[in-house]
């Protein structure tokens, strides 16, 4: 497979596209089509029969709002950049100054290789090396599938190349949409039993039951919300939770993730360039600051390997 290639009119030169996100991976299945970059091994788009299901950017754009992007070896936040490894401090670089915090992950800003192939899947890879701050030699691997029911499928794999165990979470950054239904007029459903209680810097501080505004259970329209909040106690069916943004007319998508995410990230905003508002669903394997409230924060051992799947479902 391929990236996507230059392309031009008859009679015209072939004048080849840049693209601030890197090489573009295309994969095709009867009418849907997922575009992958080489940047962070992130999602550009998904859509089913020309009708977009993901937020999206231009070639010369970078992920706005990290959209799309995979997230290793952490996902969300760790508070100003510090944890402790066997009592001793490790100091991440800050890279979300506004707040103090090291934000999403070591391979943000990385290059994801070609790693392998198949008529409906790509496969990308990077490595996070021993570094201050995180001193483990480890691979992020992330295949990314269409199948037989044109669902999108993405598996999400971290590979313990060191000596000693290593400590990660595992997440993604998705926007969903249904084509052009303005977002207002869209309903988020969340089924979760428990939100996190974040500060000011979107550190969590406890949890309690969801309640209020925060009990999207029933579904509530996207018009009325602007959060950005950490779920967990997900309502599993058959080893799989379910969120989904759904249009007045009944077609919707869906986020599902298995039963290795127990914890989804919802925020909507209306900071999204060009979008009155936007909304991120993102599985996660343990929320913001995991490192240090080892609130699920796993530890892999030397050459072993742990999978995440999660997916994006149409019903067009």
């Amino acid at each position: 497979m391929p990236p996507t290639t230059p392309f031009s009119a008859p009679g015209e030169e072939t004048v080849p596209r840049r693209f601030a996100s890197g090489r573009q991976f295309e994969i095709r299945r009867g009418d849907a089509l997922a575009v992958v970059t080489e940047l962070a091994a992130g999602l550009r788009l998904f859509s089913r029969g020309g009708v977009q299901l993901t937020e999206s950017y231009g070639d010369g754009q970078l992920p706005p709002g990290a959209t799309g992007i995979t997230l290793a070896p952490w996902a969300n936040r760790i508070e100003d950049g510090i944890w402790y490894l066997d009592g001793k401090k490790q100091q991440l670089d800050i890279t979300e100054v506004s707040r103090n915090n090291a934000s999403h992950g070591l391979l943000r800003n990385s290059s994801y290789a070609f790693a392998a192939e198949d008529q409906f899947s790509v496969t990308l890879e990077a490595v996070i090396f021993p570094q201050h701050g995180y001193p483990f030699l480890a691979r992020h691997q992330v295949r990314y599938e269409i199948d037989e029911a044109l669902a999108l499928r993405v598996s999400q794999s971290f590979i313990n190349d060191s000596a000693a165990p290593a400590p990660f979470v595992l997440g993604a950054h998705p926007y969903l949409r249904v084509g052009d239904v303005p977002p207002e007029e869209m309903a988020l459903t969340v089924h979760a039993g428990t939100r996190l209680v974040a500060d000011e810097r979107l550190i969590p501080r406890g949890s309690v039951p969801v309640d209020g505004d925060f009990d999207l259970g029933g579904g509530r329209s996207v018009g009325g919300l602007d959060i950005d909040v950490a779920f967990t106690d997900l309502e599993f069916d058959g080893g799989i939770a379910r969120q989904t943004l759904s249009a007045p007319d009944g077609r919707s998508v869906s986020l599902e993730q298995d039963e290795n995410c127990a914890y989804v990230h919802v925020f909507v905003t209306d900071t999204f360039p060009g979008r009155s508002k936007a909304v991120a669903i993102e599985p996660m394997t343990g929320p913001a600051n995991a490192f240090n409230s080892r609130e699920g924060l796993r530890w892999l051992e030397p050459g072993e390997t742990f999978t995440m799947r999660w997916g994006i479902v149409g019903a067009l």
